[in-house]
């Protein structure tokens, strides 16, 4: 393609820019994500120059291309004929030389500026006038780049996901510098290309990496005091919250170095201490053992680039030689809200004997009739028969006080998360209940140790938070403080794997697991708004299409209610100290306003009154 078939951008911005204009895009750099990238163009149509210094990755790059375009041959997903034609637009060079005729450069090579301002200097010695320069980073500064750069109005960010040909989303980064009609050009080119793009301005991590790896720095700080083990962080995260993977898995698939870097250059901006890499990850890089890519991150694999996780010294052993745990054969469940009556269908669907005790005994029968209903959807969808139905719902007595709760092995508390409420409670039960049965909170907030406190038997005293619907959702988090028994900590175990949960252990400390790491991403992408930065749309596609989050932040922060949030936040704060924990102004500001999100028709958004 000629010339003169592009617009010159720099000299009429008002040039109308077609996806043809794009025809040819020369990608450098054929890592695992420059390879990815040039995938997805040759199989858009586009003709593909593919550079690499090293001749080994050019040839990686092939292959790879060679062995998914058969995959989708045999996947029934193109011919062969189209697969030859694909193959035949994807030319390997080892010299820059070869982009002296692309549209779009697309520049992918590690993540230092001193090697990427070097391929832009001699880019610029080889591009055409008119030609668009985009690097692919999502750490470092697009804006100071683009100043280096002798066409600073023809370059732009364009951030792809991993894996670049399943993950819809692409940000398209804007410097002040950027000519909104090479912005337009690419935008349209990543639609031609069935993505979904987003347009952002030049700051570290953008908007999907922006959230995503203060989480994940977390998670990796949280692994590092022990505070729970890598397997429970990662399956909290996936069974609490619906992620496709666990934070440590994911930052050992991302690259340990690559999210060090990213962290570095977020925290050289925000100076705020939750974006202040954990000393672990420093640890790791420094070693080599930088995730999947050396066989040895956070986990070990079975080779360098496997996705195979085999043991190592940290897997956990079998349960040989844990203490033994008390026999369950009833459970009291105290409260009669949506949770209390989730718990109860969980324990009576699983054989237990329930006691469902509310604070009258016409509450008691409404719980146990939202129970009836919710079994009976069950039996309509074909998931349970009418006898188990049957079974379940006989099973479950209810009561209009606590001394049902006398004979009961296990009473979990599941009432207002109001903590005076819960002493209260657990001072009652503490009376009530026989010698040697375990009591539990499903407090997601509020210290487990206050409630063992108000007992005699601080040591029979457990968390078992469960997650909202507890008949659906399989994670409990099973919470022990420094007084709870060990035969207690095995009983309630027991108790998870009977019922058919994935109970992950953690220490008495606010948030727990998943909360802990979730509403600080939660506070981040208010503040991001807060900010101007990026739109509640926007940022939720980033993180549904970019991050593969079955909710974006702000329909969650909906969903869960802002005031829930609030309080969830100001715990969080209070108890770390971090002043990055501090609640965002706006949340405070909706809840001060009764916009608490779903609940009352308005929250980040407004919702139809049902």
């Amino acid at each position: 393609m000629g010339p003169q078939s592009t617009p010159d951008l720099a000299t009429d911005p008002s040039a109308e820019v077609t996806p043809l204009s794009l025809a040819t895009v020369a990608v450098v750099g054929l890592g695992t994500m420059g390879t990815g990238i040039a995938e997805v163009l040759a199989r858009a149509g586009r003709e593909v120059i593919g550079i690499d210094t090293d001749e080994a990755a050019a040839r990686h790059a092939v292959a790879a291309l060679e062995t998914a375009t058969a995959r989708a041959v045999q996947r029934e997903r193109i011919t062969e004929r189209e697969r030859q034609d694909v193959l035949a637009r994807f030319r390997t060079f080892s010299d820059l030389q070869a982009a002296a005729d692309a549209d779009l450069v697309i520049e992918v090579v590690p993540e230092n500026y001193d090697l990427k301002r070097q391929v832009f200097a001699e880019l610029d010695t080889v591009v055409r006038p008119d030609a668009i320069l985009a690097t692919g980073t999502n750490a470092l500064s697009v804006t100071r780049l683009a100043a280096d750069s002798q066409r600073p109005e023809r370059v732009l960010g364009v951030h792809f996901f991993n894996p670049a040909p399943a993950m819809k989303l692409v940000e398209v980064v804007s410097s002040v510098l950027t000519a909104p009609t090479a912005v337009a050009a690419v935008t349209q080119l990543a639609r031609d290309l069935g993505k979904d793009p987003i347009a952002v301005g030049d700051r570290p991590g953008f908007v999907a990496d922006g959230l995503l790896f203060g989480y994940l720095n977390q998670a990796a700080a949280m692994y590092e005091s022990r505070y729970a083990t890598r397997e429970d962080i990662d399956a909290a995260m996936r069974l609490g919250c619906g992620l496709p993977m666990g934070p440590l898995a994911l930052l050992d698939l991302i690259g340990v170095d690559t999210a060090r870097t990213v962290l570095e250059a977020m925290y050289a901006e925000s100076h705020d201490r939750l974006h202040a890499p954990a000393p672990i990850l420093g640890q790791l890089a420094e070693a080599g053992l930088t995730g999947r890519k050396a066989g040895r991150g956070f986990y070990t694999y079975e080779a360098p680039d496997s996705a195979t996780v085999v043991p190592d010294a940290e897997t956990p052993a079998a349960a040989a030689g844990q203490a033994a745990g008390r026999t369950v054969r009833s459970v009291g469940v105290a409260g009669s809200g949506t949770m209390a009556s989730g718990i109860a269908e969980v324990f009576a669907k699983a054989g237990y004997e329930v006691v469902l005790a509310a604070r009258s005994p016409e509450k008691a029968e409404k719980a146990k009739a939202r129970i009836a209903k919710s079994l009976g959807r069950s039996v309509d969808k074909g998931r349970m028969t009418a006898e188990a139905r049957d079974a379940a719902l006989a099973a479950i007595t209810p009561a209009g006080s606590l001394d049902a709760f006398a004979d009961v092995d296990l009473a979990v508390e599941a009432v207002a998360e109001d903590l005076e409420i819960k002493q209260q409670l657990f001072a009652t039960l503490d009376k009530v209940c026989k010698p040697g049965a375990v009591l539990a909170t499903t407090t997601s907030s509020l210290p487990v140790v206050a409630c063992a406190r108000a007992t005699s038997r601080p040591q029979d005293v457990i968390g078992m938070h469960f997650f909202n619907p507890a008949p659906a959702m399989k994670l409990v988090e099973v919470v022990r403080t420094v007084l709870t028994a060990d035969e207690v900590h095995a009983t309630v175990r027991a108790v998870c794997a009977k019922v058919r949960k994935h109970a992950v252990d953690c220490g008495d400390r606010a948030g727990f697991i998943v909360n802990a790491l979730l509403f600080p991403y939660l506070n981040n992408a208010i503040k991001m708004v807060q900010e101007h930065y990026a739109s509640l749309d926007d940022i939720d596609a980033a993180m549904k299409l970019g991050g593969g989050y079955p909710m974006g932040p702000f329909e969650l922060l909906d969903v869960v209610g802002l005031d829930v949030s609030l309080a969830i936040e100001k715990v969080l704060h209070a108890e770390f100290r971090d002043p990055g924990l501090a609640p965002a102004p706006l949340l405070e500001h909706l809840v001060a306003a009764g916009c608490l999100g779903r609940k009352t028709g308005r929250g980040f958004r407004e919702y139809a009154k049902r």
